[in-house]
């Protein structure tokens, strides 16, 4: 996740997957999968992010190799 030309207080990014996906570890995030839905948000010390600023996140999976499409939202 990256910050544009303004800071942000959070983020969250959407990962929407043609199956279910099935995450068994996430870090530097919290998730939640609701149907086809991997529902990603920041965690206390990396939501705020200075105008420019990035951060990352991971999580392993199984399953077939597919390619999500990604809405990145900022609050």
């Amino acid at each position: 996740m990256a910050a544009g030309s303004a800071a942000i207080k959070g983020w969250t990014v959407k990962l929407a997957y043609p199956g279910a996906p099935a995450v068994q570890q996430t870090w530097n995030a919290t998730a939640r999968v609701s149907g086809t839905v991997l529902t990603a948000t920041n965690v206390s010390y990396n939501g705020a992010l200075s105008a420019g600023g990035s951060t990352t996140f991971g999580f392993l999976g199984s399953g077939t190799a597919t390619t999500p499409a990604v809405t990145c939202t900022a609050t």
